[in-house]
């Protein structure tokens, strides 16, 4: 059937008949089923012309939707079945995201223009007789956009949701803060968007590269766009997680409000937001009155993400220097204060805040796996992305985990070795390497296994200076993602690739009837390369540097 990500099962009568729909079809909607009704009407009636009236009393009509909780116990909270027979096409879901992933599936097996926004002239539509038995591998599927190092506008933050409900992913994680930019209103902060959400040039590249974009860069959600983004993902079983950076990546709150900063090592007052890309060593000072701050910030943060939709916050916690910490005499007296140990104890003493802060207002605290440097605060869970090691340890201590090993899962890094790849990064991650990553490494124990929560992709925007880069990057290989994700799958080395790359052929038409600028399997198109701009490694240069 060409549907990516794969389901558990699906058969096709013998009899090789088809359901043809008419010009009319009505639908009838069970209790429960009206938020996915609506989007069946609005997405699918924009690219059939189908109005899909509710069918009479009595009236047999052509699409039913219902919910079927016991289906959950089988195949689990999300899982769904879809039938298709001479009484016209069922869809029935253990809950309500388990119906709307039937919907996705639905109008994959419609064909590519179920994807468009209105009706070709002339076009019929009709399905195969058969069933299928569907529900996700892991519940957490997802991808991180960095739209702090180059903004992505509301809208395509909002494209983005579309796309990852489209592949039955689940999670927007949303990196909103770093040194390049602060995306996110905060009122009681003004400055925090008013300065620290624009920086006056970006290096053009990698920071191998000697070009610069001398045009001034920047944007920020406000509250009411953040709250629009995260209704809009809600109604489709999306959920976002906002990640707030402490305390690296921190540069644009400093020259926003320097008396976040290390005053008495650097001359706060004098930061910008960073233009450059890399490590930056101006990080927060730990003080209460920065605790304060933040807390102010998170308080915000809460409001704008409920609990119901977003129980998570990210913190970052990753690539946080010492320098100023270890120069400065407060920093020191600090240490000495707290009783903690050394500058990875004051680390540990940021997150360890914000855990049990977060913990008191009903939340979980998730970071990347530099949080378990100086060591881990109990509830929080851990993004592993310096590969699995990370990961390994916190799920064997008993905390939840998401694997994002950039080694795997990294989708800014290049496609190919090929000299035409723009601005290409980090190691080569083809299709195939990304449809061969596996969430639970074999030296994770059951038990252990039990606390991976999932995975999820990430695009770090430094060489995504737009829409198009972004397509180009991430796609087609979220695709693969997202069947590894979804999909129960053989051992990475048995997975039949060479059928992965058949059903992508109906794929990618379904990628061009949405729009998407992905990186085409021959390799990228004229307009998509970027000669002469360097990315990293360069020559000599190993793959971190």
């Amino acid at each position: 059937m060409d549907l990516i990500p794969a389901p558990r099962l699906a058969v096709l009568d013998e009899d090789g008949l088809r359901y043809a729909f008419g010009p009319e079809p009505a639908l009838a909607a069970g209790p429960g089923t009206q938020g996915v009704a609506r989007l069946l009407r609005r997405d699918l009636g924009a690219a059939t012309g189908w109005s899909l009236p509710a069918a009479a009393p009595g009236e047999a009509a052509d699409l039913r939707l219902r919910l079927d909780p016991e289906q959950g116990e089988r195949l689990g909270p999300e899982s769904y079945g879809i039938t298709v027979d001479a009484t016209g096409v069922e869809l029935a879901g253990a809950s309500e995201a388990g119906l709307f992933w039937a919907f996705q599936t639905l109008r994959q097996l419609l064909g590519p223009d179920a994807y468009r926004r209105a009706p070709l002239p002339g076009r019929t539509w009709s399905l195969p007789h058969g069933r299928i038995a569907d529900g996700p591998r892991f519940g957490w599927r997802g991808l991180m956009l960095d739209v702090a190092r180059h903004f992505l506008p509301k809208d395509g933050v909002l494209r983005y949701i579309d796309l990852l409900a489209a592949h039955k992913l689940n999670v927007l994680h949303l990196h909103l803060t770093d040194d390049q930019g602060w995306r996110i209103e905060i009122k009681r902060h003004p400055r925090l968007t008013e300065v620290g959400a624009w920086r006056a040039r970006s290096r053009w590249g990698h920071r191998a590269s000697p070009l610069w974009n001398e045009t001034p860069h920047g944007g920020f959600y406000t509250q009411d766009d953040i709250r629009e983004i995260v209704a809009y993902a809600a109604e489709r079983h999306v959920r976002v997680v906002p990640e707030i950076d402490v305390p690296g990546h921190s540069q644009a709150a400093i020259a926003a409000y320097p008396e976040l900063g290390n005053g008495d090592v650097v001359d706060a007052s004098a930061l910008e937001v960073w233009d450059d890309w890399g490590i930056c060593e101006n990080v927060l000072a730990p003080t209460e009155a920065v605790l304060r701050f933040y807390e102010g910030v998170f308080e915000e943060v809460l409001e704008l993400f409920p609990a119901e939709v977003s129980p998570f916050v990210h913190v970052g916690g990753d690539e946080c220097p010492k320098v100023q910490w270890k120069a400065s005499p407060a920093a020191q007296e600090r240490i000495r204060e707290l009783g903690v140990d050394g500058e990875d104890g004051l680390q540990s003493w940021f997150i360890r805040h914000f855990d049990g802060w977060l913990a008191e207002r009903g939340r979980r605290l998730i970071g990347w796996d530099e949080i378990l440097e100086g060591g881990l605060a109990p509830g929080a869970a851990v993004s592993s992305w310096r590969g699995y090691a990370g990961g390994v340890a916190a799920a064997e201590a008993g905390h939840d985990v998401v694997m994002c090993p950039e080694q795997q899962v990294y989708l800014d890094h290049r496609q190919a070795g090929g000299a035409d790849e723009p601005m290409p990064i980090g190691y080569v991650r083809s299709l195939q390497d990304v449809y061969r990553f596996e969430p639970l490494p074999p030296k994770l124990s059951a038990e252990a296994a039990g606390h991976v929560l999932g995975a999820q992709a990430n695009a770090w925007s430094e060489v995504m200076q737009d829409q198009n880069r972004l397509d180009y990057q991430v796609f087609p290989r979220l695709a693969a993602f997202a069947e590894v994700v979804w999909s129960s799958l053989p051992e990475p080395q048995e997975r039949d690739f060479a059928r992965f790359e058949d059903r992508m052929t109906a794929h990618y038409a379904r990628l061009d009837a949405l729009g998407v600028g992905y990186r085409p399997p021959g390799g990228p198109l004229p307009w998509q390369r970027r000669p002469g701009v360097l990315g990293r490694p360069i020559e000599g240069e190993p793959p971190h540097a």
